[in-house]
């Protein structure tokens, strides 16, 4: 039977809310880009069907995001959510030295410090960033090219696979540098750790390697990405075998002594070719390709949604402690950072401020000049 006779609207419309002013190529901006699905057996390209790439670009900062990249963020993974031709989105950056190293330092110290209610409109751009990538209707990989560290590991926890670069590191930064990683880690990673690894990830500051993190089921693959003539080289720096010391079994630990001494070197000099990452993620889109689009995306969204209800429990209480933190620790930490070349240390004196603190001395600019170094 036709149904011809019954009336419809032809073409389609458009869903998207955002403009192209959101993107750009000029640092610091966040790209967004179309690449057609790739057959892994064959190396063909697929006719009309692609991944979109969302891409942080601020290479010479470690691409952390400024305020328009957070809005470019969000603008690419609607904009994806929105193209009817789009199988996944690829959420990486530029360069091979970092992912993403969080917000902005320079911006945080220089503009929202001392300005709570200016960080609280930030925040809420912030949180935004993260619902929209728990929110896209298509699959989110992070494809992790460098450091994923601070906020940069939060963005990328809220993504729903990662693959890595194996020189890759991950880890946060708050409670060294004057804030706390609300931004999910606090959420996300009891989710996906045991619960004292969690906490130590959390609150330490320490830095682990991607191995580290792919034994501890935190990401899906790594990959070497130092390439000598035709033969990969795993990083150096870091332990790739496992063996017991003290009790212990060793894999992904950092080398220590002369011999990391001599792979930092090795890293420093070798050059970086990221085709078998891109390899990994071709495979990944070529199996969402050959699924039932909106199975797959009701599947993904279930499993999301557990991750997501921590995220939604905390995040308003997060934007408004973080605001009021910007008059205070947040203010000192981003300050020496983002001194650190004026004053060549890039964290306050912590044994200063406790005995400051346990004085009860009031939180003003004497004891902000007390704590904070002096230029050199």
């Amino acid at each position: 039977m036709s149904l011809d006779w019954i009336p419809r609207e032809d073409g389609l419309k458009d869903h998207d809310l955002w403009g192209e002013e959101f993107f750009g190529d000029e640092a610091p901006s966040t790209k967004y880009e179309l690449r057609p699905i790739v057959n892994p057996k064959t190396g063909e390209e697929v006719k009309d069907i692609y991944s979109a790439w969302i891409i942080l670009n601020n290479p010479k900062q470690y691409n952390s995001y400024t305020t328009g990249m957070v809005k470019g963020v969000i603008a690419g993974m609607h904009k994806a959510s929105m193209d009817r031709r789009v199988v996944s989105v690829i959420f990486t950056a530029e360069g091979d030295k970092a992912f993403c190293t969080g917000g902005n330092t320079k911006e945080y110290s220089e503009y929202y410090s001392l300005k709570p209610t200016e960080y609280a409109l930030y925040m809420d751009l912030f949180n935004a960033m993260v619902d929209a990538i728990l929110n896209c209707k298509k699959p989110v990989i992070c494809r992790v090219n460098g450091m994923r560290v601070a906020g940069g590991q939060e963005i990328g926890m809220a993504c729903d696979l990662a693959v890595s670069s194996d020189l890759a590191i991950y880890g946060q930064a708050g409670p060294r540098h004057g804030s706390a990683p609300v931004g999910g880690s606090v959420d996300f990673l009891p989710w996906m750790l045991p619960m004292e690894l969690a906490m130590w990830n959390c609150i330490s500051c320490e830095m682990w390697s991607a191995y580290k993190m792919k034994n501890l089921g935190l990401i899906s693959k790594v990959v070497p990405v130092i390439k000598d003539g035709d033969k990969w080289t795993r990083n150096p720096q870091i332990i790739t075998d496992k063996y017991i010391d003290d009790g212990e079994v060793v894999y992904g630990e950092f080398k220590t002594g002369d011999e990391a001494k001599k792979a930092r070197s090795i890293v420093k000099e070798a050059k970086t070719d990221f085709e078998l990452l891109d390899k990994e993620v071709d495979k990944i889109n070529w199996t969402f390709t050959n699924l039932f689009p909106h199975c797959l995306q009701m599947s993904i969204d279930s499993v999301r949604q557990k991750k997501k209800s921590f995220w939604d429990q905390g995040k308003l209480g997060y934007r408004h402690w973080l605001a009021t933190n910007m008059s205070s620790e947040a203010f000192l930490g981003f300050t020496a950072f983002n001194t650190k070349r004026i004053t060549g240390q890039d964290t306050i004196d912590f044994i200063k401020y406790r005995q400051l603190i346990s004085e009860g001395e009031k939180v003003d600019d004497k004891l902000f000049e007390a704590v904070l170094g002096k230029p050199k």
